[in-house]
């Protein structure tokens, strides 16, 4: 994805993202290739100070309204610090664009306990327990706790993320085969949210799924629109200066 973005200055994810930079942009929307995105991201825009990994965000339909699972691609491995500071970065989005004032922060874990899961989810949830005054961390959350609104942002590695995030996509084309009338299926929808941002990076970036149909991106110039109202980079920059200090 790097030798792409670079050897291709004049492509459209190129010139987008640099008028981003540039400032003559608010914001970069394309269903264009992912990484392609979050590299050319990282690349010119660069990360905002304090950010280990910049991390793609999506949402997933809970108990009436939306959750953010963050990561669901862009790191497929990630150590105990990334995993909190993705609870952090989300608990900011949920915070300023969908208007939840203290979100929820839950680690996907195969169970409840803090002794539960990989050396990695172990040393995460110690850490999340550290930062119990900056993360509202309700502990850990199995899979089948997602459904029920345990908590506004999932956080777990990008290799997890995708695969949870592809299940969603196919549950939805099958169930809506299944049952083509039901509305309470339409949330599994991606169109209904139309695009993914990067959270992280110095700018506004939103990924559309490469099959976005013209209601997809309706939704997600209107998603963005959100998010450029909120100045999310600023509020991600403050909280993290925040956290150095405390």
């Amino acid at each position: 994805a790097a030798k792409a973005f670079t050897a291709k200055p004049d492509s459209s994810i190129a010139v987008g993202i640099g008028m981003t930079k540039k400032g003559l942009l608010h914001a970069f929307i394309s269903a264009g290739n992912t990484g392609a995105m979050m590299v050319g991201s990282v690349i010119a825009l660069g990360t905002i100070e304090g950010v280990l990994r910049p991390t793609i965000g999506a949402f997933y339909p809970s108990n009436g309204s939306y959750a953010l699972i963050a990561d669901v691609g862009a790191n497929t491995d990630c150590k105990p610090e990334v995993l909190v500071q993705f609870g952090q970065i989300g608990a900011v989005f949920m915070k300023e664009v969908m208007g939840i004032e203290n979100p929820r922060v839950a680690l996907l874990n195969i169970g409840e306990e803090p002794s539960k899961g990989n050396q990695i989810a172990q040393a995460a949830h110690q850490l999340f327990l550290q930062q119990a005054d900056r993360i509202n961390f309700v502990g850990n959350a199995e899979g089948r706790d997602m459904n029920r609104g345990v908590a506004d942002v999932y956080v777990c590695d990008g290799f997890t993320g995708n695969i949870l995030l592809k299940f969603a996509e196919s549950f939805y084309d099958y169930m809506k085969e299944k049952l083509p009338h039901d509305h309470e299926i339409e949330t599994f929808n991606f169109e209904r949210v139309g695009g993914l941002p990067i959270l992280g990076v110095k700018g506004i970036v939103v990924v559309g799924h490469g099959i976005s149909s013209p209601l997809a991106f309706h939704n997600m110039i209107l998603r963005t629109g959100e998010i450029v109202r909120t100045q999310l980079p600023d509020k991600i920059a403050r909280a993290l200066a925040e956290t150095v200090t405390a």
